[in-house]
């Protein structure tokens, strides 16, 4: 599939011109969670017209505590959907559900342990921590790896109900975050912390990676690959131009977030290169490895935190929209 899918696309250029003249296409992208910085991307190319110039009229329907956006895909009623990282996709997989990755725009896992600052020295020193505050879905996906390859213990599992008061409060307490989230609420309330992020200590998944149904990819890769890459445009934007207009946007999605919020969430992203680093440095924003999805792979069925060993890997991402060098030219007018 991915041959043909190359092909297909073969006659696309890197980057679609903003003269080119397009019937606006509606599309509707599903997120997960709450609009924040992480989408900033999406947000950014709706804000200032990159999706208007590469033919596409887009709407973005937010995630929440009370909204699940993953069967909505699947059902039609979504056409790209941003996801948490590739155990779902592999579960996807799985279960038979038709989505495949087209792109990775979170490079690194904001997943991290973190602890009060200089109590433990290194990130093999957490596992002699007396408690670690573990959600019950983490406990089930990096949990097992942390266990299996550094030699945590579920004897150290405390719940995390998404509360910060036991960690804040237990100095040798150290609990899971979202490195774009509890560090910075952890501030707030005037503790340091120091956050391990599981990606720098061999957690090898994507993260906010868009999914689309195989169909389109399959029907109209033509449409899938305006989409891709008018939000690689964005998310060079949003990281290193004005992102007034994407903060506008998101403001008015979700009022509870702030403008400090959000400059502060942007600035972990970029400090901890969560969206471009790696193979995004030559190939552009998004990019995907097959090889390391693999690599993942294993991890997670070595892990046990994958049972199957037989996956089609090429039913779980496909590397035919991105690595191309779309935005390089535009992170270079920011940083000549």
């Amino acid at each position: 599939m991915k041959n043909a899918l190359k092909a297909a696309i073969a006659g696309l250029s890197l980057a679609l011109s903003a003269q080119c003249s397009y019937a606006l296409d509606k599309i509707v992208v599903g997120t997960n969670w709450l609009a924040q910085a992480g989408h900033g991307g999406f947000y950014q190319a709706l804000a200032d017209g990159t999706y208007e110039k590469y033919g596409l009229d887009v709407t973005i329907e937010m995630g929440g505590p009370q909204v699940n956006n993953r069967p909505m895909l699947a059902a039609g009623r979504l056409d790209f959907l941003l996801t948490g990282n590739l155990l779902l996709s592999f579960h996807n997989v799985a279960n038979d559900i038709p989505t495949i990755v087209v792109a990775a725009f979170y490079q690194k896992d904001p997943q991290a342990l973190i602890a009060h600052k200089g109590v433990y020295k290194t990130f093999e020193d957490l596992t002699k921590a007396p408690s670690v505050l573990i959600a019950k879905d983490a406990q089930y996906s990096f949990w097992p790896w942390l266990v299996n390859e550094f030699g945590f213990r579920d004897e150290q599992v405390r719940p995390y109900g998404y509360n910060m008061a036991q960690f804040l409060n237990d100095e040798k307490m150290v609990q899971q975050a979202y490195a774009t989230a509890e560090p910075l609420y952890a501030e707030k309330e005037g503790v340091a912390v120091d956050t391990f992020l599981l990606a720098d200590h061999g957690y090898s998944t994507y993260a906010n990676t868009i999914e689309a149904r195989q169909e389109m990819v399959e029907n109209d890769p033509e449409l899938v690959q305006r989409f891709v890459d008018a939000t690689i445009i964005g998310w060079n934007n949003f990281l290193y131009g004005d992102h007034s207009k994407a903060y506008e946007i998101i403001l008015k999605d979700n009022p509870d977030m702030s403008r400090e919020t959000l400059d502060n969430e942007r600035a972990k992203i970029k400090e901890l290169g969560l969206v471009d680093s790696g193979d995004t440095l030559e190939k552009g924003i998004g990019a995907i490895s097959m090889d390391r999805v693999k690599e993942f792979y294993k991890l997670a069925v070595d892990s046990g935190v994958v049972e199957d060993d037989s996956l089609d890997l090429s039913k779980v991402a496909t590397d035919a929209f991105v690595n191309k060098g779309v935005g390089l030219d535009v992170k270079k007018t920011y940083n000549p």
